[in-house]
C-alpha cells in the first residue's frame, strides 16, 4: 500500500505549470513537525520539508488560495521519478502526489 497523511504548512508559494498536453500540475513545499523528548526530557521539536505535486481541481484551490504558511493537510501517494536538470544532469526525486487536500 502506498498512502501518505500529512498535517503542516505551505513552505513555497505553489508554482503552476501548464504541460504541453494542456494538463496543469502545482507544485510545492510544505513543512511538517513533530515533537518529541531527547534522552534528557526536553522537548525537541523535528522538522521535515516534502515535496508536493498536485492535478486537477487542487491546481485551481492552490492557485487562487494556496500561500506560503497555509496550514493544510494532505492524503496523497509516493512518488519517485527522474528528470533530467537544465545542465544535463539526471536528477532523482520523491514528491508526495494529492489525493486529497484540505485547508485548515
Amino acid at each position: 500500500m502506498n498512502h501518505v497523511n500529512l498535517i503542516g504548512k505551505i513552505s513555497s508559494e505553489p508554482k503552476v505549470v501548464q504541460l504541453m498536453n494542456g494538463k496543469k500540475i502545482a507544485q510545492f513545499s510544505m513543512s511538517t513537525q513533530e515533537t518529541y523528548l531527547d534522552a534528557e526530557g526536553n522537548t525537541k521539536i523535528r522538522k521535515q520539508w516534502h515535496r508536493v505535486s498536485a492535478w486537477g481541481r487542487w491546481v485551481t484551490i492552490l492557485e487562487e488560495l494556496g500561500e506560503k504558511g497555509l496550514n493544510l493537510a494532505i492524503e496523497g501517494r509516493l512518488i519517485s521519478r527522474f528528470y533530467k536538470a537544465s545542465s544535463g544532469e539526471r536528477k532523482f526525486v520523491t514528491e508526495v502526489e494529492v489525493n486529497d487536500l484540505v485547508l485548515l
